[in-house]
């Protein structure tokens, strides 16, 4: 059983940057490929980001495609999401998952692909 916990979450305004963090434990982490999700009131769950386990691949979606960057390190058993240039669209709670999978990037951006989550942490950008 994987434990994940977000932080870093908070209040910032548009245009500024948030670092988001992921503590795991409970399994082996390096073995887990890392993502990201959002959900705003009344949208679904929509897909951020995600690594693989050796943090040599990552995908992103869209609508954070050269703002957003996700990184890893499997010594300390963490994960982060390094966001810039945010925007008031970007507000959302934001969920830390880990999959057993790898593959394509229509199954990463899948949220049935994971297989743990974290409680999220809420990212609220003023205009």
């Amino acid at each position: 059983q994987v434990q994940l916990v977000e932080s870093g979450g908070g209040l910032v305004q548009a245009g500024g940057s948030l670092r988001l963090s992921c503590a795991a434990s409970g399994g082996t982490f390096s073995s887990y490929s890392m993502g990201w999700f959002r959900q705003a009131p009344g949208k679904e769950r929509e897909f951020v980001a995600v690594i693989s386990g050796g943090g040599g691949r990552s995908y992103y979606g869209d609508s954070v495609k050269g703002r957003f960057t996700i990184s890893r390190d499997n010594a300390k058993n963490t994960m982060s999401l390094q966001m810039n240039s945010l925007k008031p669209e970007d507000t959302a709670v934001y969920y830390c998952a880990a999959s057993r999978a790898w593959g394509s990037i229509v199954t990463m951006l899948n949220r049935y692909s994971y297989n743990y989550w974290g409680q999220g942490t809420q990212v609220t950008v003023s205009s």
